[in-house]
């Protein structure tokens, strides 16, 4: 007897996710705890900017392998009354004393996670050359005090709580933990939170997790309450940062962070099937997505998406990311874990904010700075480590990302917001994901919970093993595809959520079923 093993599937069960409706507030977020600490805030008088604020600083604590005070990012904001909306632009930047001999090659390409050639020591991977200005707070700071109606002792008041608990231990921190753990071990603050005994923390094998504290950031968080979130910048914690940089070894200065501010621009227009699609600009996806909907703008839409569509947008998508790769200059990894985290709010007077925010890798440069308790991004591995590329290492500069936060606007009201975590496989989530709502008119679970294609590049498509046989033939037959899983690890799909603006005044959200703890949820 000849006998073939069919393909190891890692999840024998199907996912689902809750979607949230309400009539008041609603937040989505890839922590539930998180996105609860934005309604609690709308609860007490703010508005969707103030919950946005407070959603990402308890993410700083709760979800802190994917973003944080030590982050970069952009947000979207269409408040309610505006025909427009405002991107708040934090991006990366790196330091203005970063030098890029500091990145010697070794003549070898990475064989395993990243594309970019082998640099000595990945010093641009992570430690601490591989650091950006840390912009996250400064652009929090700036959405707070432009739009804010709380003050931020109470806005940060659910981060501190959060922060005094506790990161929970169960198994998905284990395993994010251990994902990174060869090089947290190489950080005597990393190791020490995230490695006691130089092994990653573990959930109890009976009764409920634990918490474990996450050095000194719970500190951190009720200083910045005290004394606001600008003091990262210009006092007290900016010169431990400085300080601690140095002692390091790292090129990030009290002058980058005294100069470190986010700006406010009109978001980037493109009319879509009579609706019009607001983006955040060209140092994001944004132009990747606008090209890609040219060449979606002449494709047939039925009742539902079939394999001449997924054809059809495999290829333009293959098509954008071949003139992003060579004209853009984009530096993100090909396979690397990227992550990122999104967040999307609505508020009851219908304001909507949808927010990106990164480390870029997980668990970033895989520093935590002692005395802040700050876990620092590696935003310079977004840039090419050969010189005279387009997106080559230089200081000051700033590098193209993937992140790509969207409001979809009828008329002048903000009816969609969302956005995605998960490198450059965010765009295709995030097109899908738009698609899906507006030109096939599913609801919110259906789109959720509907099977996708991934195109992270110009050669190749992910297909996720739940879409129909005569869409996955079609696809193999149009090129090279790989048959996935979509699950908590492999990564192979970005995570997406999303809220909607209905017709009758309701309001609902929803988060991506892979993600294990996110959760939308709507004020009561």
């Amino acid at each position: 007897m000849t006998h073939t093993p069919s393909p190891h599937v890692t999840q024998h069960w199907s996912l689902t996710k809750p979607s949230a409706t309400g009539r008041r507030g609603i937040v989505v977020s890839q922590v539930k705890s998180a996105a609860e600490a934005g309604v609690a805030v709308m609860d007490a008088g703010g508005n969707a900017i103030d919950a946005a604020v407070a959603t990402a600083l308890a993410l700083a604590t709760v979800e802190p392998w994917n973003s944080g005070l030590g982050g970069i990012g952009f947000a979207l904001v269409h408040r309610a009354g505006q025909k427009r909306a405002e991107v708040v632009d934090f991006g990366p930047v790196a330091p203005r004393g970063l030098n890029p001999s500091a990145f010697r090659l070794t003549g070898r390409m990475k064989q395993d996670l990243f594309s970019w050639p082998e640099v000595e020591g990945d010093a641009n991977i992570h430690g601490p050359l591989s650091i950006a200005i840390p912009s996250s707070a400064a652009g929090y700071a700036h959405m707070h005090k432009t739009w804010g109606k709380l003050p931020l002792a109470e806005v940060i008041a659910p981060a501190i709580a959060l922060a005094q608990r506790g990161l929970p231990q169960d198994w998905y921190t284990t395993l994010k933990v251990a994902a990174s753990a060869a090089v947290l071990r190489l950080y005597p603050e990393s190791a020490r939170i995230y490695l006691p005994n130089g092994l990653p923390p573990i959930a109890p094998y009976q009764g409920t997790p634990g918490y474990f504290r996450l050095g000194n950031l719970p500190a951190t968080l009720e200083h910045l309450g005290r004394s606001g979130l600008r003091d990262l910048y210009e006092g007290d914690i900016a010169a431990t940062i400085a300080a601690d940089m140095k002692a390091m070894g790292g090129v990030l200065s009290a002058e980058d962070l005294r100069g470190c501010h986010a700006r406010i621009l009109p978001a980037t227009e493109y009319a879509w099937r009579g609706r019009t699609l607001q983006l955040a600009g060209g140092l994001t996806a944004a132009p990747t997505m606008i090209r890609v909907l040219d060449q979606m703008a002449g494709v047939s839409y039925g009742a539902a998406p079939d394999a001449a569509w997924f054809v059809a947008f495999a290829r333009a998508m293959k098509a954008a990311y071949a003139e992003r790769l060579s004209g853009l200059g984009d530096a993100d990894p090909l396979a690397a874990e990227t992550c990122t985290t999104h967040l999307t709010v609505c508020d009851a007077e219908g304001t909507m904010v949808a927010m990106t925010t990164t480390l870029l890798s997980s668990m970033g440069s895989r520093v935590v700075l002692p005395q802040s308790g700050v876990l620092m991004n590696n935003g310079v591995m977004w840039f090419d480590p050969r010189p005279d590329q387009p997106n080559s290492i230089a200081g000051g500069k700033r590098p193209l990302t993937n992140m790509s936060p969207i409001i979809l606007r009828d008329g002048d009201q903000p009816w969609l917001a969302g956005g995605a975590s998960g490198g450059r496989r965010i765009l295709a989530a995030v097109t899908q994901m738009m698609t899906f709502l507006a030109d096939f008119g599913m609801d919110l679970d259906q789109a959720a919970h509907q099977p996708r294609i991934d195109v992270s590049g110009p050669d190749n498509v992910s297909a996720d093993r739940r879409l129909p046989p005569d869409v996955i033939a079609a696809l193999e037959a149009d090129g090279p595809t790989d048959v996935v899983e979509h699950s908590v690890v492999p990564i192979n799909f970005a995570c997406p959520n999303v809220i909607l603006q209905h017709a009758d005044g309701s309001r609902s959200g929803i988060s991506d079923a892979a993600s294990p703890w996110s959760a939308a949820v709507a004020q009561a």
